[in-house]
């Protein structure tokens, strides 16, 4: 199982540090790469920049809390909320277009692994074919 984990792109978890403003306060934030890539993916969902998501998370968690004691923390925990919430999406799609029984629900704590649309290497083909036999159970 861990082959997969232990084969990803080094690049990927390779830390990037970028600095924005924030109401006029210039801040700077480090995350991993793939971190990155996600927050830009849900800007684009949400039609709007990277920076202009963060700078909405930061009001909104700030206004929730009342303070951020750990930003970056915060922003990689909603990075994989987002991912969670799009499985999850797609496994009731699939349920429903296809009659197969849902594995997971919201409340679950599952592990799961990531695919692509390309796999590269044999071994992500591999899963991607077993959680497809996974799910038609």
């Amino acid at each position: 199982m861990c082959e997969y984990y232990v084969k990803a792109d080094p690049i990927q978890y390779e830390q990037r540090s970028r600095t924005l403003r924030i109401h006029g306060i210039l801040t700077t934030i480090r995350l991993e790469n793939s971190f990155w890539d996600i927050l830009a993916e849900m800007a684009e969902s949400e039609d709007a920049t990277t920076n202009a998501l963060i700078t909405q998370f930061h009001d909104e968690i700030l206004a929730h809390k009342g303070e951020i004691p750990n930003f970056a923390s915060f922003l990689r925990v909603t990075c994989v909320r987002y991912l969670r919430k799009n499985m999850i999406h797609l496994e009731k799609e699939l349920e429903k277009s296809s009659g197969v029984h849902s594995i997971i629900s919201e409340g679950d704590n599952v592990h799961t692994l990531p695919t692509t649309s390309n796999p590269s290497s044999d071994f992500e083909e591999e899963i991607e074919t077993n959680v497809v036999k996974v799910l038609k159970r």
